[in-house]
């Protein structure tokens, strides 16, 4: 069964005894479960197999663990017929069973699929399942056996799963097509180089949206390890990963009413949420400022974490949420607090309680915040989009390259002393640096964060040393006076 990003192997034990007629399913079994006693008893019939006339007891052990979800049919289904003498003890030997019956006997997937595939393998045991599974792929030194219905067990025959299968890679909205808002590039770009966390803040109509969507154009396209852990959590919440090995790096753009389970996750049985579906790719909250102060909070530590931990009475569940954060909202309820052409209603108050929503904790773990301002109508005409996807993506793929052989030279990582080591300051940029961060009294994690941004401005520039005027473009991209200037 599925826990968390993994599935965790169950023992189905099958016994046929003298009694009374009855079936009986134990070991902390859901509704889900206890549910497959039907199912299971209408498919072996349909499926030409007879059931017992005697008591059957079925077991899912360990029984400290609660079990969720009707993936068990296939299991129960093969107990019974190897308890009944019905088909070769043989076939059950080594291998993981997993699928849901329909009630003529057909093998239907489940979601995780490719988490009970890598289960299996490390457990160096074969998997059987549906052969329809859509989001299964070949795993190196795994032994798979496909079925379609259980009438295929009467032989037995078994057929290849289908495997999801790559395609083109599509092409996103080019930047070109946004008309001016060159300063919005420029700190995409490094927000891409980096994964740094990024803000925009700016009346309606200014293409905030526009700007955030356009984002995957510029990143790279996933590597072959990160496909497979993408994937895995696409699987487990039961979405499609077609995308994924296409090299797409996931973009979720959830709507603002979502629900802290929607949007970290949770429920019963627990299932990944926005923030580790959008694990390695990134995580769009347009009108940050209208999600529940409550919900928003959360993503705190998943994104210094890189994973997030939800606890329930019968354990923890830890699913990966490495996402690069991409934000957007009004600066007040009107939209119009800075704006040069239209006058903002609302008041002091009003301005300062709609930028509190978002909160100083949040705002201290984003990166870059940036004005987005509207365009003027001329230019909108004109329709001169300026720098292209293409030219931000190659500095994009510089930053990181260089990143990558200055990491493996120099053993710069995410931590403090790490940070600060990477930049190779010299002692006039550094005293600069620090009369800034004490004038503007800004935190520890803000100084680390902001001379991170600096490294990153200096890798797409390909510089070992970061110079004053990075960080000075990093400063820029930090200090506020409050949400809105």
């Amino acid at each position: 069964m599925l826990r968390g990003a993994e599935a965790v192997p169950v023992d189905v034990e099958v016994a046929v005894t003298m009694g009374l007629p009855g079936f009986s399913v134990v070991g902390m079994v859901d509704a889900a479960v206890q549910e497959a006693r039907e199912r299971v008893r209408v498919a072996l019939k349909a499926a030409g197999f007879s059931m017992p006339g005697d008591r059957v007891l079925v077991n899912l052990a360990p029984s400290s663990l609660k079990k969720t979800g009707s993936g068990f049919d296939f299991a129960i289904a093969m107990g019974l017929l190897v308890a009944t003498g019905q088909a070769d003890p043989g076939l059950t030997r080594d291998t993981l069973f997993v699928g849901e019956l329909s009630l003529d006997g057909a093998v239907r997937p489940v979601a995780g699929i490719l988490a009970y595939a890598l289960c299996a393998r490390d457990l160096g045991l074969a998997l059987c399942c549906s052969v329809d599974a859509d989001d299964f792929i070949s795993i190196e030194g795994l032994r798979q056996r496909g079925v379609r219905t259980l009438r295929d067990l009467r032989e037995p025959t078994f057929f290849q799963i289908g495997s999801v299968v790559a395609g083109t890679l599509e092409e996103a909205p080019d930047f070109c097509e946004v008309s001016g808002n060159e300063v919005a590039k420029r700190a995409l770009q490094i927000a891409a180089a980096g994964s740094h966390g990024i803000l925009m803040m700016g009346p309606p109509g200014s293409g905030k949206t526009m700007l955030a969507a356009r984002l995957p154009s510029i990143l790279p396209p996933l590597a072959e390890d990160e496909m497979l852990q993408v994937a895995l959590v696409h699987s487990i919440a039961g979405e499609s990963a077609a995308g994924i090995f296409e090299g797409r790096r996931p973009f979720r753009a959830p709507h603002h009413s979502a629900t802290s389970a929607g949007l970290i996750g949770g429920g019963s049985p627990v299932r990944p949420g926005e923030i580790s579906l959008a694990h390695m790719g990134v995580l769009f909250l347009d009108e940050l400022a209208e999600f529940k102060p409550s919900v928003l909070q959360q993503i705190r530590q998943p994104l210094e974490q890189g994973f997030v931990s939800i606890s329930r009475a019968d354990g923890k569940v830890v699913f990966p949420s490495r996402f690069m954060l991409v934000a957007a909202s009004n600066p007040c309820p009107c939209g119009y607090f800075g704006d040069a052409e239209r006058e903002c209603s609302c008041t002091a108050k009003q301005v300062n309680d709609y930028q509190n929503r978002i909160g100083g904790p949040l705002m201290d773990r984003i990166d870059l915040h940036i004005d987005v301002n509207r365009v003027a109508p001329g230019d909108v005409l004109k329709h001169e989009g300026g720098i292209s996807s293409e030219e931000l993506r190659a500095g994009v793929a510089a930053g990181r390259e260089y990143a990558s052989w200055r990491k493996s030279i120099e053993g710069a990582g995410a931590t403090t002393q790490a940070v600060i080591e990477s930049c190779h300051l010299n002692v006039e940029d550094e005293r600069f640096f620090e009369r800034m961060a004490r004038a503007n009294r800004m935190s520890g994690r803000a100084i680390v964060r902001t001379l991170s941004v600096a490294r990153t401005i200096a890798d797409i520039a390909q510089r070992k040393q970061v110079c004053k005027s990075d960080l000075c473009e990093a400063l820029g991209f930090r200090i506020r006076d409050g949400v809105a200037r």
